[in-house]
């Protein structure tokens, strides 16, 4: 069983860890941002409390037995807390208005955790139980109340949770909703598989009768996947566009390399060597950054001559006006970063101010699409061959 909790904790633990605001930034730092991972990692402290193992480890630790059970239902009870406030934050609303529903959860779960310790200080409970706790002294003054009390507080935070997705993933449309309806199945499963068996299991114990392999069969690896499915929808609609991003980032990155091979020759053109864990998106503004200063340095240079040459013959093969230009343009970078790359005289019409007439201005590249249109034309010149000749 052990096993089973802790693989669910380190999973939440990761997710905490992708989406945390002061780690690779993914995401701004916004109560939207930080709720969710403490929800997440909340989720990942109450696996990783609730194992057998931490159980038997924190009740050696404190020398109290069955310390481990307050702890780990005061931290559901914390967890259930900050699901409700990360909807709060998620919807929305007047400041105002949410900060006073922040403060009614956070006021209303920190009386049940207090309760909770309260309760289990007044208990007599000199027995450890690591697996049947709930079911072992169901009947036992104090704990009873204690165990009815956790349970409560997180079905009515399972329930209000499952209501408000249900109704709101009705209104809204692509990731939103996706992301609430696997939160409100994640939540069907833990309202299932942890509260209806616990209870289910407790009452059986009030009414003298033995139903404990729901509580230690059923209720761990049920709530463990539901929690992974409810977590997940919480964290798809956060991370899924930044990391669409990255990967967009990463195949321009691919697309502007043959530009970048063709032009990195110019001296004054800084060289791009991100370090290996920074992200596409800086990667990707670092080549960008690069290619740009080399054109800069490569335009003076250009063949204007060659230019309307290639430019004629694009036209003449059926290519699109602004398709025609930008291939144009392809060789003469090509052509300008040769000559940089073995300097020569230039006999032909070069794009140089000599006399204020006829300098080329920079091509138009002035977002990614473009330097990335820039780059792909590349491939087209060798059909241009002809075009590119040139007499010296």
């Amino acid at each position: 069983m052990s096993l089973v909790v802790y693989v669910a904790a380190a999973v939440l633990a990761t997710a905490a860890l992708l989406l945390v605001p002061a780690g690779p930034r993914l995401l701004p730092r916004t109560p939207l941002t930080t709720s969710t991972c403490v929800a997440v990692a909340l989720g990942a402290c109450c696996f990783a409390c609730s194992a057998p193992a931490t159980l038997a480890a924190v009740n050696e630790l404190t020398g109290v037995p069955n310390f481990g059970a307050p702890l780990t239902y005061s931290t559901i009870s914390a967890y259930s807390a900050s699901l409700l406030v990360l909807l709060i934050n998620w919807r929305g609303g007047p400041p105002g208005e949410v900060r006073r529903m922040v403060s009614r959860i956070i006021a209303a779960y920190g009386l049940l955790i207090v309760a909770i310790i309260v309760l289990f200080a007044l208990a007599d409970a000199p027995v450890e139980r690591l697996r049947d706790l709930d079911t072992y002294y169901a009947r036992t003054p104090y704990m009873r109340e204690m165990i009815s009390l956790y349970l409560i507080g997180h079905a009515v935070c399972a329930v209000i949770m499952i209501v408000v997705c249900l109704r709101w993933s009705r209104t809204v449309g692509g990731l939103l909703r996706t992301g609430l309806r696997l939160i409100m199945w994640g939540l069907v499963l833990d309202v299932a598989g942890f509260e209806l068996t616990k209870i289910t299991a407790v009452a059986a114990r009030w009414a003298g009768g033995d139903l404990d392999w729901l509580s230690t069969s059923v209720a761990p690896p049920v709530v463990s996947l539901g929690a992974l499915v409810c977590s997940l929808g919480f964290v798809l609609p956060r991370l899924l566009p930044a990391a669409r991003g990255h990967w967009d980032s990463a195949k321009d990155c691919r697309e502007l390399r043959p530009l970048w091979e063709e032009v990195k020759a110019v001296t004054t053109a800084p060289k791009p060597s991100p370090a290996w864990w920074q992200l596409p998106k800086s990667r990707l503004q670092m080549l960008e950054l690069a290619i740009h200063d080399a054109l800069l340095q490569l335009v003076p240079a250009f063949d204007l001559g060659l230019g309307r040459r290639v430019l004629a013959c694009a036209t003449s093969r059926g290519h699109a006006p602004d398709e025609a230009r930008v291939i144009s343009e392809a060789a003469m970078v090509v052509g300008a970063a040769e000559e940089a790359r073995s300097p020569a005289p230039v006999p032909h019409d070069a794009g140089v101010e000599r006399d204020g007439r006829d300098r080329y201005p920079l091509p138009a590249t002035s977002g990614t699409k473009e330097l990335v249109r820039l780059a792909q034309a590349l491939a087209l010149l060798p059909h241009f061959h002809e075009s590119r000749a040139t007499v010296r």
